[in-house]
This record gives C-alpha cells, structure tokens and sequence, in this order.
C-alpha cells in the first residue's frame, strides 16, 4: 500500500510540474519555473521510493499512462485543449493497458 501512496505522489507531482512547465514560458517566470524543478524532483524521488515495493514495470506503466490522462485533462480544462474522438479512444486504450498490466502482476503472484 506504502507503495501506491509513493507512486501517486509521484504521479501528481509530475503532472504540475508538467503543468508549471507549460506557465513558465520557457523558463522565463521564475515562480513556474522553480514549481518545475521542485515538481520534477519530488516526482522522481517518490518514483523511486515506489520501486522498493512494486515492480518496476506496474509502477512505469501506471505512472507514465495515468499522468499522461491527467495531463490531458489539465489541458482540456486549463488551456482549452479538444478532446475528440481520438483523444478519448487514447485515453480509453491507456487505462485499459494499465489495468491489464496491474491483472498480470496479480496472476503472477498468486502463481
């Protein structure tokens, strides 16, 4: 459980630095900026606290797919972005490989 609490910290630490990213303006503005780098930092070092728990290829998976969701979202509601019909089936894709990735390392466990 300790693990997944790391891992989401990691995932919404990473998605406002991705988000500080975008308000820095090339690093131009120094509050978004400094949110990048402090964002970026806590995300990859609850990342890796993660690891000591989960395997490496579960806890990549649900990082990288469930921030990029989170990341379009944030675009969708911050900045306008479109959510087409394409965006959505990707989303869908994303969450479902998630979800059989986590099933996989559940029967290999209990095998």
């Amino acid at each position: 459980m300790k693990g997944y609490l790391f891992l989401a910290l990691s995932i919404v630490s990473e998605v406002f630095a991705t988000t500080m990213l975008k308000f820095s303006e090339v690093f131009t503005i120094l509050g978004p900026s400094i949110a990048v780098v402090l964002g970026y930092g806590i995300s990859f070092y609850s990342l890796s606290l993660c690891l000591k728990t989960l395997p490496l290829s579960l806890a990549y998976a649900i990082w990288s797919g469930i921030g990029t969701v989170l990341t379009v979202v944030v675009g969708i509601v911050v900045w306008g972005d479109i959510l087409n019909l394409y965006s959505a089936l990707g989303i869908v894709i994303i969450i479902g490989g998630v979800i059989l990735l986590n099933q996989g390392d559940q029967h290999n466990a209990t095998t």
